[in-house]
């Protein structure tokens, strides 16, 4: 089945739009530079402003009792959206130093949070300074009093994106996406342990380092039922150009579908069937297209 692309929101001269998340009823996402999220109801396409006044929100993510965390980039944080309209910081610091940019997030069925913490100048202040020697992911454990600690959990990542959690619990998808050449882009596979550690990944897919022709890796990524990554990849400059590819959980290539837009950036399933795929781009664009396949997620 081929996937159509339908409009819902043009670029208004602001970029990035990003971390789309459905919550049974709407989809949330985010607008970056607009320091915005916006909530869309599917079956009007009505787009409307949900959260203002944020500091470069990117990536969103419900855990299993529907409370809403993102990643602020321009605050170099992890925060949760209260209903009651508070946006409570919930880490900003890892040893004494300030986070980079905390980019995207995956919740667990424990409530542990694993963030991804590149960094990405483009949506910071250009007066900010990286502090941490790393660009790692961490986790997040929530504590008896309602705070979290924090841990660093991978040791051999440049610039991590995309984040996941296997719907068994047992796999920790992430992106490797740095755009340095001869840094291969990955979409790496890492087991993860009982106590909440990592194990040596699995590459799953590469898009190679060639020095030549720099391929844009996954940006932003969801599960569908059969367990199969759903994900944002490719850009203009080189390669297929901007595509959604379904990846199995070994890595093997199920199906590409272009986007119409230079760079996706993140997509969610949604809708009353979870078959409806939507999807945000650096331009500021959010589509959506019918597709053949069912999304999961965790919550609802």
């Amino acid at each position: 089945m081929s996937w159509k692309f339908e409009l819902l929101k043009k670029p208004d001269g602001l970029p990035i739009t990003e971390g789309p998340v459905w919550d049974g009823e709407h989809i949330y996402f985010t607008h970056i530079h607009a320091n915005t999220i916006f909530r869309c109801d599917p079956k009007t396409n009505a787009i409307t402003p949900w959260r203002t006044g944020l500091d470069r929100v990117n990536g969103l993510a419900f855990d299993a009792e529907g409370r809403l965390f993102g990643c602020c980039q321009g605050g170099r944080s992890v925060m949760r959206f209260d209903p009651d309209g508070k946006n409570v910081v919930i880490a900003d610091k890892f040893e004494g130093k300030r986070l980079n940019t905390p980019n995207d997030l995956a919740i667990d069925r424990k409530g542990r949070i694993w963030f991804t913490n590149p960094w990405n100048d483009g949506n910071v202040d250009k007066t900010e300074k990286q502090e941490l020697e790393d660009r790692s992911v961490y986790r997040l454990d929530p504590q008896k009093d309602g705070s979290y600690s924090i841990t660093r959990v991978v040791f051999d990542t440049t610039q991590p994106n995309g984040i996941l959690v296997s719907q068994d619990q047992s796999t920790l998808y992430v992106a490797e996406s740095s755009f340095t050449a001869g840094i291969a882009r990955e979409l790496r596979a890492y087991p993860i342990r009982d106590d909440g550690s990592l194990g040596p990944y699995k590459t799953l897919f590469t898009w190679g380092e060639d020095y030549r022709d720099i391929h844009r890796g996954i940006d932003g990524m969801t599960l569908d039922m059969e367990g199969n990554i759903v994900a944002t990849a490719g850009w203009e400059v080189a390669g297929a150009g901007p595509m959604i590819y379904v990846f199995s959980p070994t890595g093997r290539v199920l199906e590409t579908h272009p986007v119409p837009a230079i760079r996706p950036t993140n997509c969610c399933f949604g809708g009353p069937d979870m078959r409806t795929l939507f999807v945000t781009t650096t331009q500021g664009h959010f589509f959506r297209a019918e597709t053949d396949r069912t999304g999961w997620c965790m919550y609802p």
